[in-house]
């Protein structure tokens, strides 16, 4: 409907393109029939730089008939496309890839950068992706809402690029069809950040097959408040005693319980587990799992770092975690913060620093007097802040 239009005044037809996709699509073939190529650099710079995102369907349009594979259909019926032009809309794509990838400290550069990985992904140029992020070890997109394509389009980027190793996804509101999209690149990543995002038990399932892929190289994972619980902990638990490569694992804000903590601890019975540093804050835990918790870790050769921050724990579980302090050489910090101690209690698990040169054993953060460790850094900002705080509300 409405096609054509007769402007009698001008005495020509006009043709009219209501949907907005289609135009965007006539545009970009336009770049490539014109036979002098001119400045179309700096008017494709000019188009990505605009703020409201007006030109970004444009723009991977562009970038994707620039692949040969997908210009071929178009060039039996419009005649080949210069070649200059396909060149150098190939180097703009590399130039903003490596531009963009250093920015991503505002919202506003990941989301740049996002929309580059988008033109890489449309032309399917697996030399222009590994040209393009050759020396990029760190894709951050924390807080930004990632849709079912953005997924798609990383879980390209990271299965056409080895040198990724570092992924922050953390808030981006992925649910479980999202971690789908991402589930195939997961495992070759050192670090992967999936906190704050409503994974459910199926989308830890996903991160679960990820740990047990035979060239798996997660060391870091982070799945704070993804709506974990305990009936859910199993598979993740199987797939933890399988893994030799995870040292930090994050898993605070979820709703394991005892049972829940139960099964995690016993994977980590295995002989082969390096997990170095473990983080079970608000998870539900009581007096009674500080038992199996203890039993379970007290054959750990290399825990260094443990939060068991903001549980029920009082003075019964004391006991248990001396024992656990008492038996594992290794342990260098054991943050203890938020639980139900009496001051006796207290005293009681401080006392083990005094034979311990280099233990830190916190239990109220308000009568912490010496510096943070950097490890405890590090688990203090795993959540954010406002989450920490509507939790405790």
């Amino acid at each position: 409907m409405e096609l054509l239009e007769r402007d009698d005044s001008a005495r020509s037809v006009v043709y009219t393109l209501p949907h907005l996709t289609i135009q965007e699509f006539v545009a970009a073939v336009a770049q490539f029939l014109n036979p002098h190529p001119g400045d179309i650099l700096k008017f494709l710079t000019e188009a990505h730089n605009t703020t409201d995102g007006r030109f970004e369907v444009f723009l991977r349009f562009v970038a994707g008939l620039s692949s040969p594979m997908t210009a071929r259909g178009l060039e039996e019926f419009l005649g080949p496309f210069p070649n200059e032009t396909t060149c150098r809309v190939i180097d703009w794509v590399k130039e903003e890839v490596k531009r963009q990838s250093g920015n991503t400290r505002s919202e506003a550069g990941k989301r740049s950068l996002l929309n580059t990985l988008h033109y890489l992904f449309e032309s399917q140029n697996r030399g222009l992706a590994q040209a393009a992020l050759g020396s990029v070890e760190t894709l951050s997109f924390s807080g930004m809402t990632l849709t079912l394509i953005d997924c798609v389009v990383l879980s390209h980027v990271i299965g056409l690029c080895d040198t990724i190793k570092h992924l922050d996804l953390g808030n981006c509101h992925i649910q479980c069809e999202g971690i789908q999209r991402l589930g195939p690149g997961l495992h070759k990543c050192q670090e992967l950040r999936l906190g704050g995002n409503e994974l459910g038990e199926s989308g830890v399932k996903l991160v679960s097959a990820a740990l047990r892929n035979p060239e798996c190289k997660i060391q870091e994972l982070w799945l704070w408040d993804v709506g974990l619980t305990d009936s859910g902990a199993e598979d993740l638990a199987s797939a933890l005693s399988t893994n030799p490569s995870l040292t930090e694992l994050i898993l605070g804000f979820n709703k394991l319980g005892d049972s829940g903590v139960k099964l995690v601890s016993a994977a980590l019975r295995n002989p082969e587990c390096k997990i170095r540093k473990l983080e079970l804050r608000d998870v539900g835990l009581t007096d009674s799992g500080a038992e199996d918790l203890a039993s379970a870790l007290s054959t750990n050769p290399s825990l260094v770092v443990l939060d068991l921050g903001h549980n029920s724990l009082t003075d019964r579980s004391v006991s248990a975690l001396r024992r656990l302090i008492l038996t594992i050489p290794s342990l260098k910090l054991i943050r203890l913060v938020g639980n139900h101690f009496s001051e006796t209690g207290e005293k009681e698990l401080r006392s083990l620093q005094e034979p311990r040169p280099g233990l830190r054993v916190i239990v109220n953060i308000g009568k912490c007097e010496q510096p943070l460790l950097q490890d405890e850094n590090i688990l203090l900002d795993s959540p954010p802040l406002s989450l920490m705080a509507a939790r405790q509300v």
